[in-house]
C-alpha cells in the first residue's frame, strides 16, 4: 500500500530537519549513484502513469531494467515526446496532482506556459543546494543572516521556490531572516537599507544582471554596501569572472570564492547543482588562463563549473549536451534538456588542474569550508536557439511576432540576430541584428519603431520576460544591417537567431 502524501511529507520534513548536511554529501562516497538512478527508475514505473506508457510505446519491459548498463539505453525524455502527450495529473506519482503542494510555471517558445508541480519532499532537495551555500560558502550557521529573495515574485519559479528554501533553513535553525521585496528595485534598497545592519550579513538572492542593477542603485543612492556585508547568489545567467570581481569590489567584498554562488536551476527540478567555493576557485583559474580553459571544455568561452550530489540528481552527458534524472513532482528520467555541457569527476579535474601546476586545496587553505568531493557538471546556457537575459528565456519566435507588424513588415526580410551583450560598465542589454530588405535604407526612426514593436510583443507573449527583466532593460537596441551583410547574414550559410553576446 501506498504511503500517503501526508506522511512522505513528514518523513521528508523530519529527514531534513534531524540530517546534517555532511551526512547528506558524504553518501555518495558509500552508495553507487547508477543504483540511486535504477531504484528512481522504478520507483517512477511504480507510481508514475504517463512514464508506464511511455515505456510500453517503447517496447520497454521494465523488468529487464537491472543494471546501469540498461539504463543508459531507455530512450531520453522530452518535452515534446512526454510532458506534452501526457496530462498533468499522468505525468505525477499515482497520478495525484493535488498531491503536490505547488505548481511553477515557465514560457514556452510560443507564451503557452508549462506547470511545474511539486510537492514538500521535492522542495526539501533543492533546500539542501540552498544549505550547501550558505553553509559552505557564507557560514550562515554562524552568522545572523538577511536573505533577501531579489526574484520576480508569481508563478515564476525563482522566487516563491528560493523564499521556501530559505525558510526551511531557518527553521532547521541558521539564524536567517528572509524578506521578499522581489525584483522591486526600491523596495530592495529600502529593506536592505532599514534592515541590513541589524544583521551580520546581507545576502540579495536574483538573475546577475538585476543584482548588479541593484548594488549600482545602491551606489548611486549612498548606499555604503561595505557596512552591511554582502553576500549574494544567483541563477539564469553565465556571467564572467570579471564581472564578479566588479560587483564584488562595488559592495566591498574581499573573498571572491566564499561571497557569491552560482546555481544551476530549472523550472523543470529546481536547482540542479551548485557552485562551491572549490568550483569558484578553479574557474577563476581557468578564467586567467583561456587556453587551457579552452581545452579543458572544448570551446573559447568560459562555462558555469558546479558540484552536484549525484544521488540527488543524476547527471549523464550526451553529444555535448547534458541529461538529468531525479525525483520531482514530475519525476524525470533521462530528462534532455538541451543544455550545453558536460561532466568532470573530482578526481580527474583536480588532477588535470595539477599537470597544469595549479592546487585550487592549496589556493583556498587548509581547513577551507566548501572542498567537497563531489564531481562536477559545466554548462554554457541554455539551448543554442534561445537567449538568457535577467533569468527569462528569450526565444525567436517572440521577436519575429514583433517584426510582422505593419509596416515594419515591409522594411526587413525577418531574418535577425539575437544576443545579450554587456557595455563598459558590465551592464546586460538586449542587442538585436535586423536585416533589412532589398532597396530599404536604414534610419533611426525605423530602428526605433522595429524596438517598440519588438519589446510590445515580447511583454505580450513572454511572461517570464514581461516580469523578470527591469523595464529600463526591455527596449532592446536594434541595428538594422543590409541584405547579405557578411557578419550578420552571410548568403548561402544557414542562418543562425541567436549568438552567444560578450
Amino acid at each position: 500500500m501506498q504511503s500517503q502524501p501526508g506522511e512522505e511529507a513528514l518523513a521528508a520534513w523530519q529527514a531534513f530537519l534531524a540530517t546534517p548536511l555532511d551526512a547528506v554529501l558524504d553518501r555518495q562516497r558509500a552508495e553507487r549513484p547508477e543504483h540511486a538512478a535504477l531504484a528512481l527508475f522504478h520507483a517512477a514505473v511504480a507510481r508514475v502513469p504517463a512514464y508506464r506508457a511511455f515505456l510500453a510505446e517503447h517496447g520497454i519491459d521494465p523488468a529487464t531494467v537491472r543494471e546501469p548498463a540498461d539504463f543508459a539505453r531507455l530512450p531520453l525524455v522530452t518535452k515534446d515526446n512526454y510532458l506534452r502527450r501526457f496530462s498533468l495529473a499522468e505525468l505525477c506519482r499515482d497520478g495525484a496532482l493535488a498531491a503536490c503542494a505547488m505548481i511553477a510555471v515557465s514560457s514556452g517558445s510560443t507564451g503557452q506556459p508549462t506547470f511545474w508541480p511539486r510537492a514538500l519532499a521535492d522542495e526539501l532537495q533543492i533546500a539542501r543546494r540552498f544549505e550547501q551555500v550558505f553553509h559552505d560558502s557564507f557560514r550562515a550557521d554562524e552568522r545572523r543572516t538577511l536573505a533577501v529573495v531579489c526574484f520576480a515574485l508569481g508563478t515564476w519559479v525563482g522566487g516563491m521556490f528560493t523564499a521556501a528554501c530559505c525558510r526551511y533553513l531557518a527553521a532547521k535553525g541558521y539564524p536567517i531572516s528572509v524578506i521578499t521585496p522581489g525584483n522591486n528595485r526600491d523596495e530592495i534598497l529600502r529593506v536592505v537599507g532599514e534592515l541590513g545592519p541589524a544583521y551580520e550579513q546581507v545576502v540579495l538572492l536574483g538573475y546577475p544582471p538585476f543584482l548588479k542593477d541593484v548594488v549600482d542603485a545602491g551606489r548611486a543612492r549612498g548606499l555604503d554596501w561595505s557596512r552591511l556585508r554582502v553576500k549574494w547568489v544567483m541563477a539564469g545567467e553565465v556571467f564572467s569572472e570579471e564581472w564578479r570581481t566588479l560587483v564584488g569590489e562595488r559592495v566591498g567584498a574581499s573573498e571572491p570564492c566564499f561571497d557569491s554562488a552560482s546555481l544551476y536551476g530549472t523550472a523543470d527540478a529546481g536547482v540542479l547543482a551548485n557552485e562551491t567555493p572549490l568550483s569558484i576557485c578553479i574557474r577563476r583559474w581557468l578564467a586567467a588562463h583561456p587556453a587551457d580553459a579552452a581545452e579543458l571544455f572544448g570551446e573559447a568561452r568560459l562555462p558555469t563549473l558546479a558540484q552536484y550530489d549525484p544521488l540527488s540528481r543524476f547527471f549523464e552527458a550526451r553529444d555535448g549536451t547534458l541529461l538529468f534524472s531525479g525525483e520531482n513532482g514530475i519525476p524525470l528520467i533521462r530528462y534532455h534538456i538541451a543544455d550545453t555541457g558536460g561532466l568532470l569527476g573530482y578526481n580527474d579535474l583536480l588532477a588535470w588542474l595539477a599537470g597544469r601546476g595549479f592546487d585550487p586545496l592549496a589556493e583556498l587553505g587548509a581547513g577551507a569550508r566548501g572542498v567537497r568531493p563531489l564531481p562536477f557538471v559545466y554548462v554554457f546556457g541554455r539551448s543554442h536557439f534561445t537567449i538568457s537575459y535577467f533569468g527569462a528565456n528569450i526565444y525567436p519566435e517572440n521577436v519575429t511576432v514583433g517584426l510582422e507588424q505593419p509596416p515594419i513588415t515591409g522594411w526587413v526580410t525577418g531574418k535577425f540576430v539575437l544576443e545579450s551583450r554587456e557595455d563598459a560598465d558590465r551592464n546586460r542589454f538586449l542587442a538585436i541584428a535586423v536585416e533589412l530588405a532589398p532597396g530599404v535604407a536604414a534610419d533611426d526612426a525605423k530602428a526605433g519603431a522595429i524596438a517598440e514593436s519588438i519589446v510590445t510583443q515580447l511583454r505580450r507573449l513572454n511572461s517570464e520576460f514581461a516580469n523578470y527583466v527591469p523595464p529600463e532593460y526591455q527596449l532592446p537596441r536594434v541595428t538594422l544591417r543590409p541584405l547579405g551583410d557578411p557578419e550578420y547574414f552571410p548568403v548561402g550559410v544557414k542562418h543562425r537567431y541567436t549568438r552567444k553576446g560578450a
